[in-house]
């Protein structure tokens, strides 16, 4: 892959609380939480695809049941973040965490605690491994913008 930029999510909303709000929106449009997993997992379809030489340990997120991979871009005085996992409701959590953090500026990933994480019923819903598994995602993310 030539060209690794389009590996980065870009920002749908224009802060990460409008991203917040929109995922708890969407959340909400459904009746269960299996419906809402589902929900998730298509997320997780949707995020650019993570290049195969980067899925190694030197950017596998510690902390994860499933292996998980983060990469971080700083353009423009915004970080941009690839990721991946191994398993699908886990890459859609990923996805869930770049449409909230990708493309923000450091001080407002660091303004922006994973608390909807929380709020969402995201890991209140998770298995415990898996709850733990979104925050040491939240976590490495803001340690990227903590540089």
């Amino acid at each position: 892959m030539a060209d690794k930029t389009s590996c980065f999510v870009q920002p749908q909303e224009d802060n990460a609380a409008q991203a917040i709000a929109a995922i708890g929106d969407e959340l909400s449009l459904f009746d269960d939480w299996m419906e809402r997993y589902q929900y998730i997992i298509e997320l997780g379809r949707k995020i650019p695809a993570f290049p195969q030489e980067w899925q190694n340990d030197a950017h596998r997120v510690p902390g994860c049941q499933s292996q998980v991979w983060l990469e971080a871009e700083e353009r423009d005085g915004r970080l941009f973040f690839a990721g991946a996992s191994d398993a699908a409701i886990v890459q859609g959590l990923v996805a869930l965490l770049l449409r909230v953090y990708s493309g923000r500026t450091r001080d407002e990933i660091l303004e922006t605690e994973p608390v909807f994480l929380h709020e969402l019923g995201l890991v209140k819903a998770l298995s415990a491994n898996r709850g733990n598994g979104v925050e040491a995602m939240a976590k490495a993310i803001r340690q990227c913008a903590a540089g």
